[in-house]
């Protein structure tokens, strides 16, 4: 037994066999098909069939049979559409453009301002990384050269390293200027890395393994390294050894009044 609401669905037709007593009756009597195309109003969800079907196959005893389609629910975005969008029939370029131009400005102002926001965050975490202004003060050293004699090297405490002050006799600077660049591991004049002839400004960290050379020792009579064995000159240069490259020059400059200002 069906319920009411499957009969708009369902067509029935009634045949009558002839016994040929009678002659010239229609055979069969079939109903006028129905109009099922929809109006120009027509929604599915009103179409699907809601509720429970039972069926009973026996006194007292039913079942009950899901339709699948029954718990779809076909919205209606009618009411949220622009009216030029409407009509499917109907197609307007000049909406279309418009369209597109809005979306692709919503994106690109997304973009910009996404890219802005992502650097002002690394910016800021950069900044929260950078020294406070006590290191800052002591990131800078002023050295007295006149407490320093000729043919002496000083060592100073510079941002946690060793840092060395040659001052060197004349003979050392004559034999530092004439050697020959092309002959060095890594080449560099004496005039590139003493501002004044006189004084050298040198980091102490062997450029091997960053150890601490030792002054005025080595085969050159500059600097040594015994942990590995890397001679140094006394412009700082390597010339014997595993280390690859010259002991390094810090910022610096000479002030007036015999001031050395190292950082």
């Amino acid at each position: 037994m069906l319920k009411p609401n499957l009969s708009s669905y369902l067509k029935s037709a009634s045949q009558v066999v002839s016994n040929n007593l009678k002659k010239g009756g229609p055979n069969a009597i079939v109903p006028k098909k129905a109009n099922t195309t929809p109006s120009k109003g027509f929604l599915l969800g009103n179409a699907l069939i809601s509720g429970d079907v039972s069926i009973i196959s026996g006194p007292a005893v039913s079942s009950q049979i899901r339709w699948a389609h029954t718990d779809i629910h076909v919205p209606d975005w009618t009411s949220y559409r622009r009216d030029a969008t409407k009509n499917p029939n109907v197609k307007s370029l000049k909406n279309e453009d418009s369209r597109k131009n809005f979306t692709y400005l919503l994106a690109g102002t997304a973009a910009v301002t996404a890219a802005y926001s992502a650097k002002a965050v690394v910016s800021q975490f950069v900044y929260s990384m950078s020294a406070s202004a006590d290191v800052l003060a002591l990131a800078k050293i002023e050295i007295k050269l006149a407490d320093i004699p000729e043919g002496k090297s000083v060592t100073f405490k510079w941002r946690g390293k060793p840092l060395f002050i040659r001052h060197r006799t004349p003979e050392e600077i004559s034999t530092e200027q004439g050697v020959a660049v092309n002959t060095l591991r890594d080449p560099q004049h004496d005039n590139e890395r003493a501002q004044k002839p006189e004084w050298l400004v040198v980091l102490g960290v062997c450029t091997h393994l960053g150890c601490v050379p030792i002054a005025n020792a080595g085969d050159f009579g500059g600097y040594y390294c015994p942990c590995h064995g890397s001679h140094y000159d006394a412009s700082g240069r390597i010339r014997k050894g595993p280390a690859p490259l010259n002991l390094e020059i810090p910022t610096h400059e000479f002030q007036e009044g015999g001031i050395l200002v190292v950082g």
